[in-house]
């Protein structure tokens, strides 16, 4: 049960009801990686592989993409869509730095360097191909180059390698806490215990389903590839730029506790 996500964690189904009446009529679009609530309150989902077709297939001037920042603004470089983003990040993904990426050329100018678009855009822009999981795993698979970085979380090169043995992997190897909570030995008991049941408002996941099946009816081919070469700024909303500024009837300077949800 310790196992969570920090992606995840970020927002709230609150949130998203606060940053739409912040923003009225403007769809919201929402990374797979959240809690049933958000996804409840959402328009439709995507993943890293399918996001930009998704946001296009909306026929919209402006979407609310949530909850990661940094997939938020790559998917922004790659569309004529205006994106608000939210404060959110992979704990992962975030921890990578154009630095590191710099280092591993300079060490060896032929190494292939493969980032995931959570990762920030001085990151993605010194990479030699930005896609989802899947799409850097078959860019190893067809072009197999000699050395490799897999700029995301750490087992998924440990993946790849078994099917292609004959590329080596240098591993930055920063390591998801919580997928490492999550073992074979701990699914095998649950399944035949029940224990850590979880249990969804019926109602809730009834409007979650929706979100997630608009996005399967797309059918899209989710090849996504982002072109780490356009950083691209966005309006990126927060916890306490969505709420409401609440004010002293005694002055018209906002309340303490109004200034402390904005700090």
């Amino acid at each position: 049960m310790e196992a969570g996500c920090s992606l995840a964690s970020s927002i709230t189904g609150e949130d998203v009801r606060l940053i739409k009446a912040k923003y009225p009529g403007v769809p919201v679009v929402t990374y797979v990686n959240t809690s049933a609530d958000v996804k409840a309150e959402s328009d439709i989902c995507c993943t890293s592989s399918n996001a930009i077709e998704v946001v296009e297939s909306l026929g919209v001037d402006r979407v609310i993409m949530i909850p990661d920042e940094y997939l938020a603004r790559n998917v922004a470089a790659e569309t004529n869509v205006e994106v608000i983003a939210w404060k959110g990040a992979c704990e992962v993904h975030e921890r990578f730095t154009a630095d590191e990426m710099r280092a591993y050329k300079a060490n060896d100018p032929n190494i292939v360097i493969l980032a995931h678009p959570e990762c920030p855009p001085d990151v993605m822009q010194e990479v030699d191909f930005a896609g989802s999981t899947a799409a850097m795993i078959s860019y190893v698979k067809d072009r197999k180059p000699a050395r490799v970085v897999m700029v995301t979380e750490c087992s998924m090169s440990d993946n790849v390698a078994v099917e292609c043995p004959e590329v080596h992997f240098e591993r930055p190897c920063n390591i998801c806490p919580h997928m490492k909570r999550i073992t074979l030995e701990n699914i095998l008991h649950t399944l035949q215990t029940g224990e850590h049941e979880v249990i969804i408002d019926e109602d809730m996941a009834r409007r979650a389903r929706v979100s997630v099946q608009r996005m399967v009816d797309l059918k899209t081919p989710g090849v996504n590839r982002y072109n780490a070469s356009k950083p691209i700024d966005v309006v990126i909303e927060n916890k306490g730029s969505i709420r409401p500024t609440v004010r002293s009837k005694v002055s018209n300077r906002p309340s303490e506790a109004a200034m402390a949800a904005g700090d």
